[in-house]
């Protein structure tokens, strides 16, 4: 689930889930923000690495930072603006 942790910032929880379930849900989570908003989206699926640069590609969003600690893979996404 996503929860709002500003008003352009919103957290989506995707551990635990496998691919494409981490990308689909960001996509509908960040589709609900304002343009310029940021996503952060944490996983544990070792394949959404490569899934969430694609998806940002395709999208025209930027991924401004990943990482992974312990397993657990974090990515802060900015909605593209147009």
């Amino acid at each position: 689930m996503a929860d709002q942790a500003q008003s352009n910032e919103v957290t989506l929880d995707a551990t635990g889930l496998k691919c494409p379930l981490p990308v689909l849900r960001a996509r509908k989570a960040i589709g609900a923000l304002p343009e310029g908003g940021e996503l952060r989206v944490l996983a544990t699926d070792p394949s959404a690495v490569a899934d969430f640069q694609a998806f940002c590609d395709a999208a025209g969003h930027e991924l401004t930072r990943w990482n992974e600690d312990a397993g657990v893979y974090e990515f802060v996404i900015r909605r593209n603006i147009k």
